[in-house]
């Protein structure tokens, strides 16, 4: 049994976390977060330490393994966007390997940073990049891999669309503030875009078709493939049949014109993370760096509007 803390205990995803560390037989011994809506922690760990000023968790996890002569193993890092790489600093420092929600971190700059602390330290940095373990998409990659064996100059036509509807809420929150969350396609797309670069090759060509509070929209060069991708929080532009349906996401990625089927096996792809890495698996600082090298990059770029290729999407917007 290893020992975990938690930073950022009351967000969305904190639970996954808490059940990802419940499901591989692991303890919880702290939690933190300045928001102390955390009532969930009772479902999974009654008797985990909560702090609301990081001061006093900084201070618990230093005195934990003095009193009790035990370290906290991981440290699992829930915690906006912006905050990511001086908490995994924290717990590299605190003798504890860091699991990352994603985006790891905002610039690839802090990928190169966190590499020299790791070998200060002897500590690990893992990223929680889920897809890579959901079935649907390893069997794409098998597949890809496969096809590429036999015709290695095979360029693959891919539409990228995740459309996942947030209320007013989101632009008051942090995720709002580019500053702190990355922008859309860092918040909501970089797992999808880790996905692509893990199957198709590294990007030759970022283009950026809109980039709005809400939406973000663009193409890709792929080594492998020309992506169409097409992002957006907004409820406005899901299809009238999923709006129909009572639904507020809708999530499509097409092959060749052929739809890759994902919809399901997202909720237990945490605790699938959390299994590969306790079995000595897990995805590092070295799998993160086009993901984030990537998203930082569309957002220094200046979208081109309805210029060549683009997401049949972008017309819901600019049109």
């Amino acid at each position: 049994m290893k020992r975990f803390a938690l930073i950022g205990a009351a967000g969305y995803i904190a639970p996954r976390h808490m059940k990802a560390i419940k499901e591989t037989g692991n303890e919880l011994v702290a939690a933190c977060d300045t928001n102390d809506s955390v009532g969930i922690i009772d479902s999974y760990f009654p008797d985990a330490s909560f702090f609301t000023e990081f001061e006093r968790f900084d201070r618990f996890i230093d005195k934990w393994h003095r009193e009790h002569d035990k370290r906290i193993a991981y440290v699992a890092i829930a915690s906006p966007n912006y905050l990511h790489d001086a908490h995994i600093r924290f717990a590299l420092k605190n003798g504890a390997d860091a699991i990352c929600e994603k985006p790891l971190v905002l610039n690839p700059h802090n990928i190169d940073q966190l590499k020299i602390i790791e070998k200060e330290t002897g500590k690990k940095v893992y990223n929680i990049l889920q897809l890579r373990l959901h079935p649907g998409i390893m069997a794409l990659k098998e597949k890809v891999t496969r096809e590429l064996k036999t015709n290695p100059n095979k360029i693959y036509d891919i539409d990228l669309t995740y459309l996942t509807s947030r209320g007013k809420w989101y632009f008051t929150s942090w995720k709002g503030d580019e500053s702190k969350s990355g922008g859309i396609a860092s918040n909501i797309g970089v797992h999808f875009f880790d996905m692509l670069t893990w199957i198709f090759g590294d990007v030759k060509k970022n283009i950026v078709t809109l980039k709005h509070a809400d939406t973000n929209a663009g193409t890709f060069q792929l080594k492998h493939a020309n992506v169409r991708w097409f992002l957006s929080v907004n409820y406005d532009y899901i299809p009238q049949e999923i709006k129909a349906a009572g639904q507020r996401t809708y999530r499509s990625i097409t092959v060749d014109g052929e739809e890759i089927e994902f919809s399901g096996g997202f909720t237990d792809l945490h605790t699938s993370s959390y299994a590969h890495i306790l079995s000595g698996g897990g995805f590092g600082l070295d799998e993160a760096y086009n993901s984030i090298e990537t998203v930082s990059t569309i957002r220094s770029l200046q979208p081109t509007g309805l210029k060549n290729e683009y997401h049949p999407f972008c017309k819901k917007v600019l049109t």
